[in-house]
């Protein structure tokens, strides 16, 4: 037995007692308190008093299939993560103004974002999936898009990210490359730069027997995994002397984190299409940074 997703209908919120309510899916949110308070009419005229732009992201819960009952509460909270996902992007797009270069708000908060979404929609995937067809292509409505002026998105861009261009795909045009053999211990590239190097848990040794059907999915994301981590040692380099002293936690080891936790999950769900999906992968995912 299934349900349809109930209608949720975009509104302006406001910051009362040091809460947000946040209306859920694809809304765009300020970072800061939004100018008056409507219930009507959608909410296309709010505009934020920060000025540094508002994050517009596609609208998730109108793409998805009928969701089984057994699936609901998971889909309904992991709805209400993505817009709490864009509540603090955009908290952080006032909180660092000035810092970094000209790429900082892509690589520090919009990338970091639709890593996020993308973890995100993962999961929301799965439990549909459990019970009925696994929806396809979510993935696709993780990237996110800002809003530069400090004005609100066009009717209707709150839900389909508009015109503005996109994030990029996460991880590049080289997520395919390669075959993968594991990503444990510190970085590919060592630590000539004496800023540290990543260590992440090893995926490969946790992997149960993977199903012939399933090798060359698993040894892409095996592959991805291992470029991720030269990424985010590369990132350590190019951004030293920037941001606060969570700088490094927020920007590099946390995007890090949500990026693995979806590729575990891809690496789940290809072996798990012809064999037991293997449990506890996303315990994997956090990696630390070694001096």
């Amino acid at each position: 037995m299934s349900r349809a997703l109930p209608k949720y209908n975009k509104r302006r919120v406001g910051l009362a007692g040091g809460a947000a309510a946040v209306a859920l899916t694809g809304a765009v949110i300020a970072g800061t308190a939004l100018a008056g308070e409507s219930s009507e009419g959608g909410g296309a005229d709010a505009r934020t008093l920060a000025g540094p732009g508002t994050v517009s992201c596609p609208d998730v819960a109108s793409q998805l299939p009928a969701i089984p009952a057994s699936a609901q509460a998971e889909v309904d909270r992991n709805l209400a993560l993505l817009d709490q996902q864009i509540t603090e992007a955009n908290k952080r797009l006032v909180d660092t103004v000035g810092q970094g270069g000209p790429n900082f708000v892509q690589n520090a908060i919009l990338g970091p974002l639709e890593d996020k979404r993308v973890a995100t929609v993962n999961r929301i995937a799965t439990a549909i999936g459990r019970t009925a067809d696994r929806p396809a292509g979510l993935d696709s409505l993780a990237a996110c898009s800002l809003d530069a002026q400090g004005d609100p998105a066009a009717p209707g861009q709150e839900e389909t990210g508009g015109t503005e261009t996109s994030a990029p795909p996460a991880g590049g045009a080289g997520d395919d490359a390669g075959a993968g053999g594991g990503d444990a211990g510190a970085g590919q590239d060592g630590d000539a730069s004496g800023v540290g190097t990543i260590s992440c848990p090893d995926v490969a040794p946790q992997l149960p027997a993977i199903p012939a059907s399933a090798q060359a999915e698993v040894d892409r994301n095996l592959a991805l995994l291992d470029q991720q981590i030269t990424e985010a040692n590369k990132r350590l380099v190019d951004t030293v002397g920037q941001g606060g002293p969570n700088f490094v936690q927020n920007a590099i080891l946390g995007p890090l984190e949500d990026k693995r936790v979806a590729t575990v999950n891809r690496i789940a769900t290809a072996i798990g299409r012809t064999a037991d999906r293997p449990a506890g992968l996303d315990s994997l995912a956090a990696c630390t940074l070694t001096k």
